[in-house]
């Protein structure tokens, strides 16, 4: 079952009300954060390409070293199967990361057929391919796919951020935190949206491209 997409803020508010309902410390959260960003992107292989470019660095760099391959026109499947090494280099890809640029180029992954079949198996095609573990496969079915109940709780960002809002002596690891979340669902993306937006309340800082 694919279940509730996100497609506008309506959907968001929709989701916004049912976890403020459920628990206060969203309402606090979405009192000083105010409307939640859609994040609505398209899918395809260049929504997942830049997924694969943000692993663990910083969302300036992430920003900066897709903004150089989009500068070099090196965002399709083809151009990155043609592109040296060096070429990819040069962007700021590291070694590692044009190993699994070039293994998702050559994957020949269905991404209209992944629209249609439950996010669990969306996640069991992406986490084939090498580089792309669950974190990457969860952000892009919350924001490229829209599912509505998907959260991402290896996020460093939305561990921090839930231990702040949920005054916890220290930040969640990624199993406890996605017990944590089970409550919210079915909108488990739209407390993921919120605890990002109450991160860059917090800590004055993007959390999330």
């Amino acid at each position: 079952m694919v279940g509730r997409i996100i497609e506008t803020e309506a959907c968001l508010a929709e989701g916004a009300a049912h976890l403020a309902a459920v628990e206060p410390r969203f309402l606090h959260a979405l009192s000083l954060t105010g409307p939640l960003p859609l994040r609505r992107r398209k899918d395809g292989f260049e929504a997942l390409l830049s997924a694969i470019v943000s692993q663990q660095v910083s969302v300036a760099a992430a920003d900066a070293i897709w903004g150089r391959m989009k500068a070099a026109r090196l965002t399709g499947p083809r151009k990155i199967i043609w592109a040296s090494d060096e070429d990819l280099r040069a962007c700021g890809l590291s070694r590692q990361k044009i190993r699994y640029a070039k293994a998702l180029a050559s994957a020949g992954i269905d991404f209209a057929a992944l629209r249609g079949v439950p996010t669990e198996e969306v996640v069991a095609t992406l986490v084939a391919v090498p580089g792309i573990g669950r974190w990457t496969a969860e952000i892009y079915a919350m924001f490229s796919l829209g599912r509505a109940d998907v959260f991402a709780p290896a996020d460093l960002a939305l561990q921090e951020s839930a231990r702040l809002l949920f005054d916890l002596p220290e930040r969640p690891k990624e199993r406890a935190l996605r017990q944590m979340a089970e409550p919210w669902a079915p909108w488990r993306g739209v407390a993921a949206r919120a605890l990002w937006a109450y991160y860059r309340v917090a800590k004055d800082r993007e959390g999330i491209r």
